[in-house]
């Protein structure tokens, strides 16, 4: 069972990564020939926000006590005002800008959890020391979204009207289509290999299944 969990993550974690960077790419497209890639890129979003929170909930053994309890509710919470956030612009009720601060401030949730998982995930190895630096890294950057959140309760929804401190926010964009993808693969890919290198040493009979490393077991 532990290590079809792993697998499990594994995939979803590639999923979770492949999602935001694809968000990237339709955005990038949207501006560059237009077309239907800002509705793909709104759908992504929201997307990219259900698989961060499903994540999350996945992960949530790894992170006890009181802050794994905070990170998974940064988490869930995060990725549901990322599903409203896309709604809002979908549904035309606003215009694609206050949509995107909305978005952006339910990403700066799942950058919440990114922090606390990765600043409380004490396994070993030089790869997974990396791959907690650039989850730290991207949670620090995406988590400034939650500079959105004042925009939003003023309704700003015309980037060339707003306030110069609402740009701060933005960079938490780089966040969610850059860092955490890099992240979420890699995370991903190490679930994978554990899972598979577990189910090998059980099938060898080397290893028996209950001490096989901790790391992989979710």
């Amino acid at each position: 069972m532990g290590e079809m969990h792993s697998e499990w993550t594994g995939r979803l974690a590639i999923s979770a990564g492949i999602v935001a960077a694809g968000c990237a790419v339709s955005l990038a497209t949207f501006f560059a020939v237009g077309g239907p890639f800002g509705t793909i890129n709104d759908y992504g979003n929201a997307i990219a926000g259900i698989l961060g929170g499903a994540l999350a909930w996945r992960l949530r053994s790894r992170l006890a006590g009181r802050a794994g309890g905070v990170a998974l509710g940064l988490a869930l919470v995060g990725a549901a005002i990322t599903v409203v956030g896309s709604a809002m612009v979908v549904s035309g009720t606003t215009g694609f800008f206050l949509a995107g601060l909305v978005s952006s401030a339910g990403f700066a949730g799942i950058g919440g959890w990114l922090v606390l998982y990765n600043r409380s995930d004490a396994r070993d190895g030089g790869q997974l020391r990396r791959l907690r630096s650039v989850g730290l890294a991207a949670g620090a950057v995406m988590a400034a979204g939650i500079v959105m959140v004042p925009a939003i309760i003023a309704g700003y929804d015309d980037m060339a009207t707003v306030p110069g401190w609402v740009w701060i926010g933005s960079v938490g964009w780089l966040g969610v289509y850059v860092l955490y993808p890099v992240w979420a693969i890699g995370i991903g890919v190490v679930e994978l290999g554990g899972a598979r290198q577990r189910a090998a040493s059980v099938d060898r009979g080397a290893l028996p299944e209950a001490e096989a490393p901790s790391w992989t077991r979710g």
